[in-house]
């Protein structure tokens, strides 16, 4: 079953406006596309539209934070975290305010509104941040358990989500534990570790690896920032390998991050499927995801890959 994370966002967000009235949504004339109008259904007196405005979308969410508000702001990812990548770090980052960046069209799987409209450095430019949480769920209903979670902790947060709708792989009311990954597969020779939608291709390449006779862990890794280093430290200590899968670019993302942590600390061959220092283009998604290299058959043979380098070394 397919569902759109930006659907189950909106139900989170109105969840939140029937019970919580410390809770605020600001969104930038998107709102019918971000789902925050569920929200503003919901609560519309704890609901701003600032128009086409996103940085001052930013400081009027700082200014909330401040005043004991907790923030949810919302708009594309590419206006998100690029336009506004100032106003974050310095309005919400470093004075550590109550301000939930969550945004939505993230990844080439925006489809036919090409390059000017996928962000492929999203996760990179709010890594970088001091401070600041990074959360890319797997499904709709790890948006809708992220989104609760996010709210119950202090302090500023992004996450993002795609367009379209994506395989469910994840039961509804999983729950969500910020920072901690989850082992959805267990196995032997080489560790699949997934974040967003690609967790899900993932799960595919395990299969095609299963029938080959290949023992894949297939790891969901929806918190980027901090990174479970716990989990990935003990899946490596037992596959030996690791490949990475991201909806976004392999420089500045969970690839990176994975790459980090094992350069100082388990010195585990590594593969990392992503866009590859390119923008996107025009196209449907699954035609785009096959250009890229990011479906199952892609993280399949990059899994028997870097096997090989495991061997050799």
């Amino acid at each position: 079953m397919k569902l759109a994370q930006r659907n189950y966002y909106g139900k989170a967000l109105e969840f939140l406006g029937k019970t919580r009235k410390d809770v605020v949504v600001l969104d930038a004339d998107l709102a019918s596309s971000t789902m925050t109008s569920k929200f503003l259904h919901a609560a519309p007196d704890r609901f701003v539209e600032v128009g086409i405005a996103e940085q001052n979308m930013i400081g009027i969410s700082a200014g909330l934070a401040a005043s004991g508000k907790t923030v949810f702001a919302s708009t594309f990812a590419v206006f998100a975290t690029g336009r506004c990548w100032e106003q974050i770090r310095l309005a919400v980052a470093y004075p550590k305010l109550n301000v939930k960046i969550v945004a939505t069209h993230c990844g080439i799987s925006v489809g036919a509104d090409g390059t000017s409209h996928q962000a492929l450095e999203d996760i990179s430019l709010m890594r970088s941040l001091p401070n600041m949480t990074v959360i890319s769920p797997a499904d709709a209903h790890e948006t809708y358990d992220a989104t609760l979670a996010i709210a119950e902790k202090d302090g500023p947060f992004y996450m993002r989500m795609g367009r379209s709708e994506v395989p469910t792989v994840l039961p509804e009311d999983t729950g969500f534990t910020i920072g901690k990954a989850n082992v959805l597969v267990d196995g032997k020779d080489v560790s699949l570790v997934g974040t967003g939608q690609m967790v899900h291709a993932c799960l595919e390449a395990a299969k095609i690896l299963k029938k080959e006779g290949i023992s894949a862990e297939v790891v969901n890794m929806s918190t980027i920032k901090p990174l479970d280093t716990v989990t990935l430290s003990r899946s490596i200590g037992r596959t030996g390998c690791v490949v990475t899968a991201e909806e976004h670019s392999i420089i500045g993302g969970l690839g990176s991050a994975v790459a980090e942590y094992i350069s100082e600390e388990s010195f585990a061959p590594l593969t990392r499927i992503g866009t590859r220092d390119t923008f996107g283009e025009s196209g449907t998604p699954d035609e785009l995801f096959r250009k890229y290299g990011l479906t199952a058959e892609d993280v399949a043979s990059a899994a028997k890959k870097t096997m090989a380098k495991r061997a050799r070394s």
